[in-house]
């Protein structure tokens, strides 16, 4: 095996990040005597699958020749047909797989298939996690029935989102926020609560301009619809507006965002709130496989205490706010106890040059 055949599969397969979903992001590169002879990567506006793409370049030198795949063919019939037959069927004589798929449908029996028709398959186990990172939302709505939910923050030194008074301009830098907008083009949704909406007069929307497999979903939690008709989201909306309110929000109010193209859930939670398990489900029903939360404090900690929350991205400036009345990154009741504290695993450190940085980590879940 040759691993720069592997690192150049998975570099193709992040072009279709953003771009596959629900499906997940997959490179293919299929290598003969020494020569690249056929590469491809999914996107989901494409349909072809990478190895399909692979196979179409290659042509008659793909018989014999070594796959480089980053997850394992299909074996179902979805909107292509079975993946692993066409590398049958085209004589490649071995396969590299960096993982299996984690959908049910498929788990191994692409592997098999191809075994079966005496290809020899390998994994390349060093690039294992590189390739689960790369479709974490994928094999997590695989695992759960439910989207990834990462919940982002740009906090200060000492953990503050916003200060008491005059919160013109921003937390983090410019690069920082560009980078934001790369975590909003990889989600499929993003969520905030109406007072961010009301305050910050919001787009939420993802400004990379890069190719997207649908809209990215806005979903504002808004108990008693609030959201203004005027608002810069609801003016925006097309199709792409999610409300999440309770059965005590004005029927009017519902039947005036209806009306300008907004969807209404009703799930009520505790103390009178939208509840946001119950918009995860709604997502994920629709088969939303991620979904970011920017917010403010309070929907923050709501989101943390129901247990949704997945892994965090907090981006850190080089800056003390202090006060008792900045708000901090959640709020709420929180703990009461050091020992009760929501613990996280697996920390990433991502440094922002020059003086910035962002923590990566994932809920350490009961």
């Amino acid at each position: 095996m040759n691993p720069s055949y592997m690192q150049q599969a998975l570099d193709l397969a992040r072009k279709g990040a953003g771009r596959t979903s629900p499906n997940p992001a997959v490179g293919a590169v299929l290598v003969k005597d020494g020569e690249v002879v056929g590469t491809g990567f999914h996107t989901y506006a494409g349909v072809k699958h990478a190895e399909v793409y692979a196979l179409e370049q290659a042509g008659e030198r793909a018989r014999g020749a070594t796959l480089y795949i980053t997850l394992e063919p299909c074996t179902h019939q979805g909107r292509t047909g079975p993946c692993a037959d066409k590398l049958i069927a085209a004589g490649i004589a071995r396969a590299i797989v960096a993982m299996e798929d984690p959908n049910p449908k498929v788990h191994g029996a692409g592997i098999r298939r191809l075994r079966d028709a005496g290809i020899e398959v390998d994994f390349a186990h060093e690039f294992a996690s590189e390739a689960v990172h790369l479709n974490e939302a994928f094999a997590h709505y695989m695992k759960t029935g439910l989207p990834l939910v990462t919940l982002k923050a740009a906090v200060t030194l000492d953990g503050k989102i916003a200060a008491p008074e005059d919160n013109r301009g921003w937390i983090t830098s410019e690069t920082a926020r560009g980078h934001v907008q790369l975590l909003r083009h990889h989600s499929d949704a993003i969520l905030t609560g109406i007072g961010t909406v009301l305050a910050d007069d919001c787009l939420l929307t993802d400004r990379t301009g890069e190719e997207r497999s649908r809209p990215l979903m806005r979903v504002v939690l808004d108990s008693q619809l609030r959201l203004p008709l005027t608002s810069k989201m609801v003016q925006s909306c097309r199709q792409d507006v999610l409300a999440v309110t309770t059965s005590a929000a004005p029927v009017a109010r519902r039947k005036a965002l209806e009306e300008r193209g907004v969807e209404v859930i009703v799930a009520d939670g505790r103390d009178g709130r939208a509840d946001p398990r119950s918009a995860l489900e709604h997502l994920a029903r629709e088969k939303y496989l991620s979904l970011m939360i920017e917010a403010g404090s309070k929907v923050n900690w709501a989101a943390l205490e129901s247990g949704v929350v997945d892994k965090i991205f907090f981006y850190y400036a080089p800056k003390i706010l202090g006060g008792m009345q900045s708000l901090p990154v959640a709020g709420g009741a929180g703990r009461r106890r050091r020992k009760d504290a929501i613990r996280f695993r697996n920390v990433l450190l991502h440094r922002i040059p020059p003086d910035e940085f962002a923590v990566e980590a994932w809920t350490l879940k009961e």
